[in-house]
């Protein structure tokens, strides 16, 4: 708080003199010089002279007193000697300044008082914040600061800006609320008034300085919005201090330098009363805008932001509220949109205008309030700001009550004369299902009405509820505690009004004050406002179309409240639409139809549907019965809703009343229930037949549902009829009901099958007056099924079932018949096969007596009986059915297949009881095995198999079979055993055997165990088996031996054996055993079956002995040798192997190894060791060697560098290490060293590689000490390639090595990807870089690093040029002081596109250029949707190149501004846009006089009433352009009204008013207002039309304008006159209906006339593409054309693009870059060839000249001389001399008058008849011109010989240039290399490139063909489509009901017309129609822009 208040102890003064008794102190500031002391001086001073006064200033600030400056106020009002006794008062403070104006270069402090104003005591009680009806009263306190702004910025004529901050952000201080406008700001005078208390705009006077100074009371404006609501100098300081606890007010006023700022603070007024110093001071910081240096608190760092925000505005003010109450922050934060919302209903209607927020109005109109703009945000912390403008907001509840209202009520109260009230009543109606009437969630009563006392009424407050009606506003703003109930005329009324009374709840109002009327000083309620409109002296009126009506208001509000109810509340949906139909029973036909049919409605919450039972009311007799149908009057189609209809019902009970009734539907009575209708009608219907009596006189009843057993009888029947009452019947009641019909009972019993119902038995009973109705007993009913037994009554003679339309009584009895006991059986299905112990089950099907399939019921036991079979069963099954289940069968079968039996079924107990079948029965299941031999004990010799026979049997012993029966036989007792199977499924018997059974190492007899078992059949018991193993005889175990002298040494299998490498090993013996240790004897067939792997040749004999072959010991020692003895016969397989290792011999070599890599870069040494190795004979390494041989090595090689080489002995491996390999520089690649040992050597090669990379060069680009040419925007002329390169510029190979790009700020390169990495070979291509920068020379700096060390790297100098190609802006030119009349035509706009060096671009295609124009002004350069677009006008020949002219635009017809901008496609999504042109478009010449809309024919009478001689009333004449437009406002003149006859002969003319003929009216301001009554008893004939002729007469113009004239009918009678009134006004919208009828068929037939046109055209420009196409040869199929010709689009791109790919002949020169549209390029790239030969001899010719660039002027080329330093050679066009120029047609020289002078040889042609120019054509002609003159191209040089010769007889030779590449000079040298062109490549790319191939323009032109024929056909497709559907909808039943309903208005005119008198014609009248006049142009098809005119005028 220090930065602007604090006490006066605190402030660092000096005081200058004492003070004495009269003295004033003053405060002053030297702001002259920013050295100037900051701090402020206090001058005591008592005199009253200002001279004196400056004298003593300059003399306290040692000022010179000739020295300028001046002394001001803080508000910078200069101290003169005129005010100074006014101004410089006690304790003030001034400034020393250099002028008044000057910046206030450092902060001030200005002390202050603001002592409370004495009303601080006397209104202190009215002030107070409270919540009222729930609501928080914090948006109320933020709205006293609105207001405050609202004030504050009324005067301003833009934008009214006010913020509201909520800056809850923690990072960037405490949280706090700030409030800006943007409006006058307060001076520091007007800053401390508003810290003074109590101190309101009307008290402000004296000594007071306010922004209210001289308060003027603001003139009336609608509902009071003038802004004068910052009233009593309360609500500001009460508000902030109310939010928070300090209050930091900034403001600046428009005319200041100076920002004024003022703290308040709790905190600083309790330091103040603690320490006893003065509460009510303090200072106001002066200081100038955006300075926050004062800022010095972290909790204030927001500050900083907000001030420096001042710097652009004029005017501000800023409340800035801390230290808020946390309660309050929470309430921001969380209920930030209802707030908000509550802020939105407060200003609603100064943020909206008078109307408030019309979503559904057409337009908004321009209003003063359209610049309010009041936006609240909230910051916080790590969140998106919510930001909101109260004009955004949509739910307030005055947007609400605007936009749900159908209809409004305005009226006016004056109270106490000056006292003035706007009201307005707003009627929601019920919609469909629901109230309308929006709902206030700050207004709980309408959740919440459980206090409300009368139940009853809760229906009728269902819309608004217990709100009032009536909302307040004071000088337009909301007061919210105040409303208003009802007044009495718009209260419900106590008896029924005209209204239902549910619609007097469904009323919103809004009442507006002025400042006539107290509130309270925080504007939160009114004082007296309810009292005083409702006082009884208060005049109510209403406003009606903005005038007052002088009327009852009660009857009117009534009237219009019941036009409400009827007009927009949709009670009643009729639902379910059946069609529409004609009643003919209503007596008026005009009512009979339409009238559409409903099958049900939705009303109060209930539905009625067709069928329901209703009741009515209000009708004699009251109707009973059910809904028929629903009818609603008018033509409808679908759901609806409506106020009422009508309903049919149908009388019930129908049988007594059989009639319809159609009644309204209100007559329908919604609270009967269907209870009391039903039993109205069930006690009407009791007197019929009800229901029949059934008794069974002889027994035998059946029961309902009864089953019952085939054959069981039913007994009689006796049968009575009776009624509801029990009483018996025989006949039909009374004569009533159709005569006494006698009544019969008809018995009927019907079986129901599956085939249909089937009629068994039918009989009729009559009652015979003694006796009853009787049926006999039925005994035949057998079949079985379901039955019914009916009785029904029916009528005597008709036999008929029901009466009026109501069914007979009748009864029915269902019952069942099933089958009887069981008498017999059969045996059915049984299932195979039958085996022995296997259950089976035998199905019995039981019967009854009539063959019905039964139950067995009895308990009985079957018995079963078969020949040698034992039989057993397990139970017998009783019920559905009957089955002996378990049956089994044991015995002997003898076969697999089985055997034939005999089997006996008896049932003892029926009559049929036995029954044999015939079964096959095969063996059973597996149930043990069978084994042979059948000893215990087997014996076997090791390495046999063993064979068991086995058998498969079942219990009963029999073989036996089944799938998958394999038996398995599993040996134990050793490891490694064989198992046995065998298949038995066959045969059920088999040989169990397998492979031989050996155990290993057996020496003596082993025992085995056998288990023989079926895996498949567990419940089968396994057989065992022991087996004695005994050993085997044969071959078991082979023994080597190696004999040394007489000593054995036996060598074990796998033994290793070291011997001398390259020796024989002699005397290998061996020796074989069996497996009883036994040597075996080798015989001839034992050494048959012995192998060795060391040789293939054995000797048989030897290994007879025992002997093996010589083993050849292997050469190197690497190679140990495997050495394999195997023995293999029929039952064994052995070996016996060892290993021989080499041993090295003596020294015979030595060998170098290169352990790593062989690779060493350039001044580095190798990485790799060299290993040299000392060996034998064999290369085999000798291990004897010691250290000391390392001094017999040397090492030898080309460019080796020995200074680090180092050679040590290596103990581990006996190997000598060479290091320190180098090389000096010298050439890459592979070396060879030398290495010598004693007398052996050895050589190794090495690749030496370049050194570690330490620059970087740039490839491909030569001369980059020069700048490098590159136009803006384009691309490099080739790619960057870079290169790593070492120190001596070897190349080197280094991958990955990051390399950047380093540009300046101002250039841009694409792609941007600055960062690349070299590949494999140390390159890193960058890629051709687009370059985008200013003119000027820019660098690019390549930047690399290798091992962190960073590269010598070159730089690249960018001469950037401007682009000549790329547009950059529109330049539009124009006539900026012409007008622009409606109607008229634009002036020339002429249009060029600049490019980036402010020159023309030229060659652009005018289809790319548009201007579009729309109305109004639009925001920024962004064009709106809906605009007008033109395309420019044809060049014109005298005009330059480059420039596009739109003329003869039309203006358009209505007057305002509107908006031009020009456009240039520059590609299909970039636009170039010009700046925007506003033209403000005026009224064209006037032409007609005019109403402002047209009144209808006025029908008047000469009687005595006014009202009935009023011809017109308040008709205002305007003067119209052609376009109707109002004009002339400048005119002055009068209006002479006259009275005419259209029958001149006619003498009896009416007279107005006074007996008089004419009246002049004064036309001022562009129109007249006119009021025109008739004399009483004036002259005229009855009932005769009258003309109105109003002439004007205006001097200022020089054309006459046509008078206006205006029909009206005259009658002598008053009653008649009524009646030809009623037909005129019929007449009149009869005639404006026809004319929109009229207009649009017009406009309809216009459109269809040009579609066809445009049909016809398409089809033209088809035919034409046709023969084109088939001109190229290309012919079209007649289907599928659009498929076709895109394939043929297809292939010959396809064609093109392979054309194009072929190789051709370029120019590799490159180009200079086209910075400026004056450079044509380089002359290699000017020109191209075809031939060959040609373009190599021309090349070379003009070798010196390829690379000259040609410029258009000599500055041009000078700006490419001083950027390339004078090394770019040039040609500018404009330093040449044509004159001297050939003539490009000329002939060749031996062609001389036409004549040829000589036959020439080698085919001639002058050389620049083989150029072709792709660009520039004109200004290439002239360089080649200039530089091949008449140079000409000839076959060889002995042509050439010959052509000179002969042609320097008759004329001078031009140089001649053979296809062989020689030339003779023009002065005949020729001969030696200066005259020999050298071959093509020699030329360096310099040759002139060949032009694109001929077939691929062919291919472009048929492309380009096909392509506009594939658009031509879709577009003739489109446009017949479009008429066809057009036609299609002019046949429409719609269109064809309009032609119907206009010719039907066109009949009904003309009777009117002859009813009324006057002359009927086929045209409507033309004043009726005279602003829909259009002009229409001559030709049958107007422009689309007139048609849409056209249409918008009809429909506007």
């Amino acid at each position: 708080m220090a930065a602007a208040g604090g006490s006066r102890g605190a402030r660092k003064s000096m005081q200058l003199s004492p003070r004495g008794g009269g003295d004033r102190t003053v405060f002053l500031f030297d702001r002259r010089r920013e050295q100037a002391d900051p701090d402020e001086k206090v001058l005591s001073y008592g005199k009253n002279s200002y001279r004196g006064f400056r004298s003593a200033v300059c003399q306290a600030f040692g000022i010179s007193p000739d020295e300028n400056f001046v002394i001001t106020t803080t508000n910078r009002k200069e101290i003169t000697e005129d005010n100074f006794k006014e101004l410089v008062q006690d304790g003030v403070t001034l400034y020393l300044l250099q002028s008044v104006d000057q910046t206030l270069l450092s902060a001030t402090k200005e002390r202050i008082d603001f002592l409370p104003h004495y009303d601080t005591l006397v209104k202190s009680g009215m002030y107070e914040y409270y919540a009222s009806e729930g609501q928080n009263p914090l948006p109320f306190a933020l709205a006293e600061l609105i207001d405050n702004s609202l004030s504050a910025t009324a005067r301003n004529t833009s934008i009214r800006s006010i913020q509201i901050k909520l800056l809850f952000d923690d990072s960037n201080g405490k949280p706090a609320v700030a409030v800006i406008d943007n409006g006058r700001g307060m001076t520091s005078k007007q800053l401390n008034n508003w810290a003074v208390y109590r101190l309101s705009k009307f008290t402000r006077q004296g000594d007071f300085e306010s922004d209210h100074s001289g308060y003027v009371r603001p003139l009336p404006v609608p509902r009071s919005l003038n802004s004068d609501i910052s009233y009593f100098g309360v609500g500001g300081k009460q508000a902030v201090f109310f939010v928070g606890q300090s209050a930091r007010m900034i403001s600046k006023p428009a005319d200041s330098q100076d920002v004024h700022e003022l703290v308040l603070s709790k905190e600083d007024f309790e330091k103040k009363e603690k320490n006893k110093e003065a509460i009510y001071c303090g200072f106001i910081r002066n200081r100038k805008p955006s300075d926050s240096t004062h800022i010095t608190n972290d909790d204030e760092r927001f500050l900083h932001n907000l001030i420096l925000e001042e710097r652009d505005k004029e005017s501000f003010t800023a409340v800035i509220i801390t230290g808020v109450q946390p309660e309050h922050i929470q309430y921001l934060k969380n209920y930030f949109h209802l707030w908000t919302r509550q802020l939105a209903h407060i200003y609603h209607y100064y943020i909206h205008g008078p109307k408030g927020n019309e979503a559904n109005a057409v337009t908004k109109s321009v209003s003063p309030f359209n610049n309010i703009d009041i936006e609240i945000s909230m910051f916080e912390k790590g969140k998106v700001p919510k930001i909101v403008n109260l004009r955004e907001i949509k739910d307030d509840m005055q947007t609400l009550y605007i936009n749900t209202a159908a209809d409004s009520f305005e009226f006016k109260a004056l109270v106490d004369g000056d006292g003035i009230v706007e009201g307005i009543i707003r009627y929601h109606p019920f919609l469909y299902d629901k109230e309308t009437f929006p709902d206030d969630p700050s207004f709980p009563s309408r959740l919440n009405d459980d206090d409300d006392d009368d139940d009853c009424l809760m229906i009728e407050k269902g819309a608004r509820g217990k709100r009032p009606i009536f909302e307040c506003f004071w000088n337009g703003r909301l007061i919210p505690y105040t409303s208003v109930e009802d007044f009495d005329w718009c209260a419900p009324p106590k008896k029924r009004g005209l209204a239902p009374v549910e619609c007097y709840n469904r009323i919103s109002g809004t009442l507006f004050t002025n400042d006539k009327f107290q509130v309270s000083t925080n504007k939160l309620t009114f004082m007296d406002l309810e009292l005083k409109l409702k006082d009884k002296n208060t005049l109510f009126t209403r406003i009606f179309n903005g005038q007052e009506q002088r009327m009852k208001i009660d009857r009117e509000f009534a009237l219009w409240l019941k036009d409400c109810h009827e007009k927009y509340d949709k009670q009643i949906k009729f639902t379910v639409f059946k069609g529409i139909t004609t009643r003919t029973d209503l007596p008026s036909k005009r009512m009979q139809s339409p009238w559409a049919i409903y099958s049900a409605i939705e009303w109060d919450g209930k539905t009625f549907k067709t069928g329901q039972l209703v009741k009515t009311i209000k009708t004699l007799p009251i109707f009973y019965g059910s809904i028929e149908k629903f009818f609603l009057y008018g033509d409808h189609d679908g759901d609806i809703f409506a106020t009422g209809g009508e309903v049919q019902i149908a009388l019930e009970p129908q049988a007594l009343y059989a009639e319809m009734k159609t009644v309204p539907i209100s007559k329908l009575d919604r609270t009967v229930s269907d209870k009391a209708v039903k039993k109205y009608i069930e006690d009407e219907m009791a007197r019929l037949p009800d229901k029949l009596s059934v008794t069974w006189p002889e027994g035998d009843e059946l029961l309902p549902n009864e089953t019952r057993l085939a054959g069981t009888p039913i007994g009689a029947l006796r049968i009575e009829i009776l009624n509801k009452k029990g009483e018996a019947m025989q006949k039909l009641p009374g004569t009533s009901h159709g005569g006494s019909k006698k009544l019969l009972v008809e018995l009927k019993v019907i079986l129901h099958s599956p085939a249909g119902n089937k009629e068994i038995i039918s009989h009729i009973s009559q009652h015979g007056g003694k006796w009853p109705y009787w049926f006999k007993k039925m005994e035949n009913l057998q079949k079985l099924g379901n039955y019914t037994l009916k009785l029904q009554v029916v009528l005597n003679e008709s036999n008929a079932d029901t009466y009026a339309g109501r069914p007979l009584p009748s009864k029915t009895f269902k019952f069942t018949i099933v089958e009887g006991k069981a008498e017999k059986f059969s045996v059915g299905l049984l299932e195979l096969p039958f085996r022995v112990g296997v259950p089976f089950n035998i199905p019995l099907e039981l019967q009854d007596e009539f063959g019905h399939a039964t139950r067995l019921t009895n308990d009985i036991k079957p018995i079963l009986e078969a020949s040698g079979l034992t039989l057993q069963y397990e139970e017998l099954t009783a019920g559905a059915n009957c089955i002996i289940k378990g049956v089994t069968a044991k015995g002997c079968v003898n076969s697999c297949q089985g055997k034939n039996f005999n089997l006996k079924v008896t049932l003892p107990g029926l009559k049929e009881d036995t029954k044999i079948l015939k079964i096959r029965l095969q063996p059973g299941p597996p149930h043990r095995l069978k084994v042979k031999p059948d000893s215990e004990i087997l014996k076997i010799e090791n390495g046999t198999a063993f064979p068991f026979q086995v058998e498969v049997l079942d219990e009963s012993g029999n073989v036996t079979v089944q799938p998958k029966l394999i038996v398995h036989c599993k040996f134990s007792g050793a490891s490694n055993l064989p198992v046995y199977s065998v298949d038995c499924s066959n045969a059920g018997t088999n040989i169990l055997t397998g492979p031989v059974i050996h155990v290993q190492n057996i020496k003596k007899d082993q025992m085995l165990k056998a288990r023989i078992e079926i895996p498949s059949c567990k419940d089968v018991p396994p057989v065992e088996k022991m087996i004695k193993l005994l050993p085997s005889s044969h071959v078991a175990r082979l023994q080597i031996l190696s004999m040394n002298g007489q000593k054995a040494i036996q060598i074990k299998h796998q033994d290793e054996i070291n011997w001398v490498a390259g020796d024989i090993m002699h005397n290998l013996i061996f020796q074989m055993y069996d497996e009883g240790e036994r040597e075996i004897h080798i015989t001839p067939t034992v050494a048959e079956k012995i192998k060795v792997n060391w040789t293939p040749r054995i000797n048989r004999e030897q290994l007879m002995q025992g002997l093996l072959p010589d083993v050849k010991v292997p050469t190197s020692v690497k190679d140990v040798r495997y050495c394999l003895i195997s023995y293999l016969d029929d039952h064994v397989s052995l070996e016996s192997a060892f290993t021989i290792r080499p041993l090295p011999d003596e020294p015979k070599h030595i060998k170098c190894k290169l352990e790593g890599s062989n690779t060493l870069q350039l001044g580095e040494d190798l990485q790799g060791e060299i290993d040299v190795m000392i060996t034998d004979q064999y290369g085999n390494q000798v291990q004897t060697v010691t250290s000391a041989c390392i001094g017999y090595l040397g090492v030898a090689g080309p460019g080796l560098d020995k200074s680090n080489l180092q050679i040590t002995w290596q103990e581990s491996t006996f190997t000598m290490r060479v290091k320190g390999i180098r090389f000096k520089p010298c050439a890459l690649g592979s070396k060879e060293l030398c290495f010598a040992w004693r007398e052996f050597s050895d050589f190794i090669r090495v690749n030496l590689t370049a050194g570690s990379p330490a620059k970087l060069q740039i490839m491909d680009w030569p001369e980059l000490e020069k700048p490098v040419v590159v136009i803006n925007g384009r691309e490099l002329l080739k790619p960057l390639v870079v290169q790593l390169c070492d120190q001596w510029g070897n190349p080197s190979p280094e991958p990955n090595v990051k390399i950047s790009l380093m540009k300046s700020s101002n250039l841009k390169i694409v792609p941007s990807n600055h960062q690349h990495k070299t590949d494999d070979n140390g390159r890193a291509n960058l890629g051709v870089i687009s370059i985008h920068a200013p003119r000027g020379e820019h660098t690019l700096q390549l930047r690399a690093s290798y091992n962190k060390i960073a590269l010598e790297c070159p730089i690249i100098t960018l001469n950037v040029l401007p682009d000549p190609d790329k547009p950059v802006r529109l330049n539009v030119k124009y006539d900026k002081n012409a007008a622009f009349p409606a109607g008229g035509t634009f002036p020339d706009f002429m249009v060029s596109v600049l490019s980036e060096d402010d020159n023309i671009i030229k060659n652009i295609n005018p289809a790319r250029i548009s201007m579009k124009m729309w109305k109004g002004q639009g925001s920024g350069n962004r064009i709106p949707t809906d605009v007008t677009a033109f395309s420019c006008s044809k060049v014109k020949d005298d005009k330059e190149d480059g420039f596009f002219y739109f003329r003869d635009k039309v203006i358009p017809e209505r007057v305002g501004a509107y908006s031009i901008q020009f456009t240039f496609a520059m590609d299909k999504t970039n636009m170039l846009i010009s700046e925007q042109i506003v033209v403000e478009v005026v009224p064209n010449d006037p032409v007609r006089l005019l109403p402002d809309s047209l009144p209808a024919t006025p029908t008047v009478s000469n009687v005595r009433t006014i009202t009935s001689r009023t011809l017109v009333k308040d008709l205002c004449l305007h003067i119209m352009d052609e376009y109707n437009n109002h004009t002339g406002a400048d005119l002055v003149g009068r209006i002479i009204a006259k009275i005419k006859s259209p029958n001149e002969d006619d003498t009896e003319i009416p007279q107005f008013q006074g007996k008089i003929s004419t009246i002049e009216f004064p036309f001022d301001r562009g129109s007249a207002e006119i009021n025109l009554v008739l004399a009483e008893n004036s002259p005229g004939r009855d009932s005769t039309e009258y003309i109105l002729v109003f002439e004007p007469d205006l001097p200022a113009l020089k054309k006459p304008l046509e008078p206006y004239r205006l029909s009206f009918m005259f009658y002598n009678d008053f009653k008649k006159q009524q009646q030809m009134a009623t037909l005129t006004r019929e007449r009149d919208k009869l005639s404006q209906s026809i004319g929109v009828y009229r207009n649009w068929f017009d406009t309809t037939n216009q459109l269809v006339n040009e579609m066809r046109c445009q049909v016809k055209e398409a089809e033209t420009r088809e035919t034409h593409l046709k023969n084109e196409l088939r001109k190229h040869q290309i012919e079209l199929p007649e289907t599928n054309i659009l498929q076709y010709v895109d394939s043929l689009i297809k292939q010959k791109m396809l064609d093109r693009d392979g054309v194009m790919k072929q190789p051709r002949r370029t120019c590799t020169l490159p180009n200079y870059p086209k910075g400026n549209q004056d450079v044509l390029g380089k002359i290699a790239h000017l020109a191209q060839i075809e031939d060959n030969e040609a373009a190599k001899v021309i090349s070379w010719h003009l070798a010196s000249d390829m690379d000259c660039v040609v410029t258009l002027t000599t500055e041009a080329a000078r700006s490419i001389f001083d950027e390339t330093q004078g090394r770019q050679q040039v040609l500018p066009l404009d330093s040449i001399y044509k004159k001297t120029l050939p003539d490009w047609n000329r002939p060749l020289p031996h062609l001389r008058n036409g004549k040829i002078c000589f036959r020439p040889v080698g085919n001639p042609v002058f050389a620049r008849d083989l150029l072709t120019f792709p660009d520039n054509v004109e200004h290439c002609q002239t360089v080649f011109g200039m530089l091949l003159g008449d140079t000409i191209i000839i076959d060889n040089l002995d042509a050439a010989n010959h052509y000179r010769k002969e042609v320097v007889k008759i004329t001078h030779c031009p140089t001649l240039l053979t296809r062989e590449g020689d030339r003779i000079r023009s002065n005949g040298k020729f001969g030696g290399l200066q005259n020999k062109a050298p071959p093509m490549d020699k030329l360096r790319g310099m040759v002139f490139g060949a032009p694109v191939p001929k077939l691929y323009s062919a291919f472009t032109g048929q492309i380009d063909l096909l392509q506009q024929y594939r658009a031509a056909v879709v577009k003739l497709d489109d446009v017949n489509k479009d008429l066809d559907l057009h036609l299609r909808s002019l046949n429409t039943p719609e269109i064809l009901q309009k032609k119907q309903e206009l010719a039907e208005q066109e009949r009904s005119l003309k009777l009117i017309e002859h009813k009324l008198g006057m002359t009927p014609s086929d045209k409507v009248s033309e004043s009726l129609l005279q602003p829909a006049i259009l002009d229409m142009p001559d030709t049958p098809i107007p422009p689309k822009r007139m048609r849409k005119e056209t249409v918008k005028k009809l429909y506007r």
